[in-house]
């Protein structure tokens, strides 16, 4: 008898034991990824959560301020189907959270709280964790002015404002209809001792949108706070030329097979096809490649880096105009329909090609249709494309002056002959280089909007020479 109470002793000790092991072990491991710092109209929450088997029995989040709990998610009771398996371990919740979702959210600091149980011991005990975070709730959306004067741009040109803006981190830019143009510190602009919110952007009426299209100055910031703007500005219209291309066989054996050879992952079904392929070049690789270049404004320089009016490459007769509507036929069948976004400038066969501009090499390779191409950042956007080249002396990376060399004109890619093409570029969208090529245009629309700019900045007294 008492070998067997002393069993039974042992075992209450051995099942005590057991049970308080259990009750401590790690509950569910959590990492609250967002918000990191604040929320505001809207927000994004992200909650990983990792334990044995990816299974939990509970979860709570919600965020608190003051007396006021306001519940985000809560499980059991809440959509199961919003906790997404990653792996073997985890779970993720990721929703969007702000005062659009929480109406009684109020401006203000707050804390994110999130606890997360498990089950252990064949379900007989519950281990919890939690994790909190402080976060900022924003409601109160940027304060943005426009502070140049005097705006008027070409339809498929360019324009420039200086706005001020506060708080100075927030993004901000001009709106043109569906495209936004982002907008840099004024200071990269040469405005000695700008305060931090006087920003500069570069911002364009493209070719294919109406004159009509609404321009604002904006601000926003990374919690769904947005203010406006309006702008003062005049549009003034422009014709675009249509214009007829004819092909032939000789031409296409003569670009085709050459870019399709240079762009292996140009699939085609039938090479010998010349016009099948052409098509597919003019249309999907024409496509791809524009893509492609809009995709390096994302390299721009914060400053700019040109100095003065652009120079039209010299003793060169223009073949080819901005957003010149091209229909092209082929033994008198209209096949296609392109826009060219340049200029066709033609001189001798392999004629030097200069930079337009002060600028930094940031492609400098075949691409597609546009043959050998180098493309300058001139910064805060501003970009320019040298196209058809038969040779390139320059390469990533180059800081190339006015007039610098980069390479030889020539008929690679999809050109008829030796030319250069050469276009402007505003934060990847094609505008005409009429403008900058003018050296009264500089003046009025850049250069005397930052010297104002520079007069009646806190503490700024000039513009330092581009």
């Amino acid at each position: 008898m008492k070998k067997f109470v002393g069993f039974l002793v042992l075992l209450a000790i051995a099942a005590g034991v057991t049970w308080y092991v259990a009750g401590r072990a790690n509950g569910p491991a959590i990492t609250i990824e967002n918000p990191v710092k604040a929320i505001g109209q809207t927000g994004q929450l992200s909650i990983a959560i990792d334990a044995p088997g990816a299974a939990i029995s509970a979860l709570d989040v919600a965020i608190e301020q003051g007396e006021k709990r306001l519940p985000i998610f809560t499980l059991p009771g809440g959509d199961a189907s919003q906790l997404v398996r990653e792996g073997e371990q985890r779970l993720m919740l990721v929703r969007t959270i702000g005062k659009r979702e929480l109406p009684d959210l109020q401006a203000g600091p707050a804390r994110l709280t999130v606890t997360a149980s498990r089950t252990v011991l064949f379900g007989l005990r519950e281990v919890q964790s939690t994790a909190t975070r402080d976060i900022e709730v924003r409601l109160n959306p940027p304060v943005v002015s426009v502070q140049s004067t005097h705006h008027y741009i070409n339809h498929g040109g360019s324009e420039m404002v200086v706005y001020r803006v506060s708080p100075a981190d927030v993004s901000s830019g001009v709106r043109v209809g569906d495209k936004e143009y982002p907008g840099f510190p004024a200071s990269g602009a040469g405005i000695a001792n700008a305060d931090p919110g006087l920003r500069v952007a570069f911002f364009a009426l493209l070719w294919n949108q109406d004159v009509n299209t609404p321009i604002t100055v904006f601000a926003r910031d990374d919690v769904g706070n947005e203010s406006t703007a309006g702008l003062d500005y005049r549009v003034f219209p422009k014709q675009f030329r249509k214009s007829r291309i004819e092909l032939d066989d000789r031409f296409l054996q003569r670009v085709v097979p050459a870019i399709l050879q240079n762009t292996p992952e140009l699939k085609v079904e039938n090479p010998s096809d010349l016009l099948a392929s052409f098509l597919r070049v003019n249309r999907d690789l024409r496509r791809e490649n524009n893509a492609r270049i809009a995709s390096l404004a994302a390299q721009t320089s914060p400053e700019i880096l040109w100095r003065g009016p652009f120079k039209q490459l010299v003793n060169t007769a223009v073949e080819g105009g901005f957003a010149d509507q091209r229909t092209y036929f082929y033994k008198g069948q209209e096949v296609d329909h392109q826009v060219h976004l340049g200029y066709d400038l033609a001189s001798t066969a392999a004629a030097t090609i200069v930079a337009a501009n002060r600028g930094k090499v940031v492609h400098a390779g075949y691409l597609g249709i546009y043959g050998n191409c180098v493309i300058l950042d001139h910064g805060m956007g501003l970009q320019s494309i040298y196209a058809h080249m038969s040779s390139i002396d320059v390469k990533v990376g180059d800081m190339v002056e006015q007039g610098g060399t980069l390479g030889r004109s020539g008929a690679t890619g999809l050109a008829g002959g030796d030319h250069l093409h050469f276009t402007v570029l505003l934060n990847g969208e094609a505008v005409t280089p009429i403008d900058w090529w003018s050296s009264k245009w500089v003046e009025d629309r850049i250069m005397r909007k930052l010297r104002e700019a520079g007069a009646g900045s806190a503490g700024a007294t000039q513009v330092t020479s581009r």
